[in-house]
């Protein structure tokens, strides 16, 4: 992010300054409000409303995406996990949020709109930051920049090959295939799954025009699983057959949409993805629902232990916490944390 923030003021100070950045953008792209404005014009935009409203007022607490999962995740719980207690973990969760959500896109909007007035017209604009910094960085920090690139580009790789591979084994092979087998079959296992990953993801690539299309299919993918997920912590009849029917319903209504629907999550600007969205949320929703209702609940033992150790708080835990002798416990913080969630979800 070092390297990010001097291009973006070597980037600024080459146009001549802010107040110059924003006039050429606001010429380059009609108007002020379609350069800079927080939100998108109604008529002429590029962007259309109901994209807007699904990416605003959905996406955020409906669709599964790593590293954001609604409801807490394995990147989350990592972090969280790293810390010294339980005030570092709070700490460091909040940072990330503010360094990743309100610090670290800004040099990279302040690039964005220096390569759109200085290089116009390029067939991929995505080129455009690529060619700043080739102009605009010197050589040891062009050098330390494409470093940079390239290791988080191996550190994505690396995260998500080692993720799907503990699955397959720890969840595949040794729950179903060989409950039994030892430390040389899984490290043999995880090796064949991971070059089976791998070969599996370049076979996706093929299907895929760009980044952009790759994560908004995984959006996708992962649409309606969100409520799940946040509500596991505030309903005790939710069990993993829920989220299982979630994550499968999801899978086959987005990409069922996107096959015989005709629909594609890729396309922002046309509204299909805000339909595949809304029409993937409502049937995973309805899904999931069903499942918890049709099967058993969790039993008392698996409950109560759970209970004792997170000590989840409000109405939906009641029964349990009822049984325990804890009474009516409320969800931890009251009206401040409320507060705080609403306060923390406006400012991002």
């Amino acid at each position: 992010m070092g390297v990010c923030i001097v291009l973006a003021v070597l980037a600024v100070n080459r146009i001549g300054g802010l107040d110059r950045l924003v006039a050429l953008a606001a010429g380059h792209y009609g108007s002020k409000q379609a350069a800079v404005g927080v939100l998108p014009p109604l008529h002429g935009g590029w962007l259309p409303l109901s994209s807007l409203v699904v990416f605003l007022a959905v996406q955020w607490w409906a669709a599964w995406y790593p590293g954001a999962e609604p409801g807490g995740g394995g990147y989350v719980a990592q972090r969280i996990l790293s810390t010294k207690d339980e005030r570092h973990g709070l700490l460091a969760t909040l940072w990330f949020n503010i360094a990743h959500y309100a610090l670290r896109p800004w040099p990279w909007i302040l690039v964005g709109l220096f390569a759109a007035v200085s290089y116009p017209g390029l067939a991929n604009p995505e080129h455009g930051y690529v060619r700043a910094m080739v102009v605009l960085l010197p050589s040891p920090l062009r050098g330390l920049m494409l470093a940079a690139f390239a290791a988080a580009y191996m550190s994505t790789i690396s995260t998500h090959l080692n993720w799907g591979t503990s699955y397959l084994v720890n969840d595949f092979w040794l729950r179903f295939v060989r409950r039994g087998a030892g430390d040389r079959e899984q490290v043999l296992v995880a090796r064949v799954a991971t070059v089976a990953l791998m070969l599996l993801a370049l076979v996706v690539m093929r299907f895929l025009g760009s980044v952009e299309a790759g994560w908004r299919f995984l959006f996708a993918l992962g649409a309606g699983t969100g409520s799940v997920l946040i509500l596991r912590w505030y309903w005790w009849r939710i069990s993993a057959w829920s989220e299982l029917a979630a994550m499968v319903a999801s899978f086959v209504t987005a990409v069922g949409l996107q096959t015989f629907g005709h629909l594609s999550a890729s396309d922002a600007t046309g509204g299909s993805y805000a339909a595949v969205m809304l029409i993937t949320v409502g049937v995973t929703t309805a899904a999931w629902l069903v499942a918890t209702f049709v099967t058993r609940p969790e039993s008392d033992a698996t409950l109560d232990r759970f209970y004792r150790q997170v000590r989840p708080g409000g109405p939906g835990w009641r029964r349990v916490a009822t049984r325990l002798g804890f009474g009516a416990d409320t969800i931890p913080g009251g009206a401040l944390s409320w507060m705080n969630w609403v306060a923390g979800w406006v400012a991002v």
